[in-house]
């Protein structure tokens, strides 16, 4: 959660998205999103590397390389891209979903991003792991990094021993909090969507 907070304050420059047709897709959002950045240094941004080159593929009709799949949903603005590894009988799984939401004054759609890494079906968050939103506006045909009130209220609200997921809706438009106790228990929480953003 920390990279989100970081990326949020270092990026508030606008991301253009182009596309063809009345409103952008999906697919167009997440070409937008994955477009290369650069550090103050002028080097590249490699955090996203292995998520660009399965999108490039993707985009190319080329076969991804071993254990990583992308699945686009076009007519539910939803993608997700895995990567899978087993290693001598432990497994590794990195995910990232993405979606969007289109706002209740119509002029705005809500784009989130989410990295989560697993070990052995238990949460296990990384330098990257956590949720990141950015805000299109249909007017400048560009989005630029947010926060979300509810979103940051539940994960303030976790205990500090408690580690939180999330999981973002291919169908709905509720985001899954997914609680991961100590005792390796767990417990989820619905965030609602509220037409603007989460409660």
């Amino acid at each position: 959660m920390i990279l989100v907070c970081c990326t949020m304050t270092v990026a508030a420059q606008d991301i253009r998205v182009t596309f063809k047709g009345a409103q952008p897709t999906i697919s167009d959002l997440i070409t937008a999103y994955l477009a290369p950045t650069y550090g103050e240094d002028g080097e590249e941004e490699e955090s996203m590397n292995g998520i660009r080159y399965a999108w490039e593929c993707h985009c190319k009709g080329q076969p991804q390389r071993e254990g990583v799949t992308f699945t686009v949903d076009q007519k539910n603005g939803f993608a997700c891209y895995q990567y899978r590894e087993v290693e001598e009988g432990s497994e590794f799984i990195a995910r990232i979903e993405m979606c969007y939401w289109n706002e209740a004054d119509q002029k705005h759609k809500l784009f989130a991003y989410n990295y989560m890494c697993y070990e052995d079906g238990r949460y296990s968050p990384g330098q990257y792991d956590g949720l990141t939103f950015c805000r299109y506006d249909n007017a400048t045909k560009t989005m630029r990094y947010t926060s979300d009130p509810g979103v940051d209220a539940a994960i303030s609200s976790c205990a500090p021993s408690v580690m939180c997921s999330f999981s973002l809706p291919r169908t709905g438009k509720d985001i899954i909090m997914t609680h991961w106790l100590p005792n390796d228990q767990k417990t989820t929480q619905t965030l609602k969507w509220n037409g603007h953003g989460f409660k």
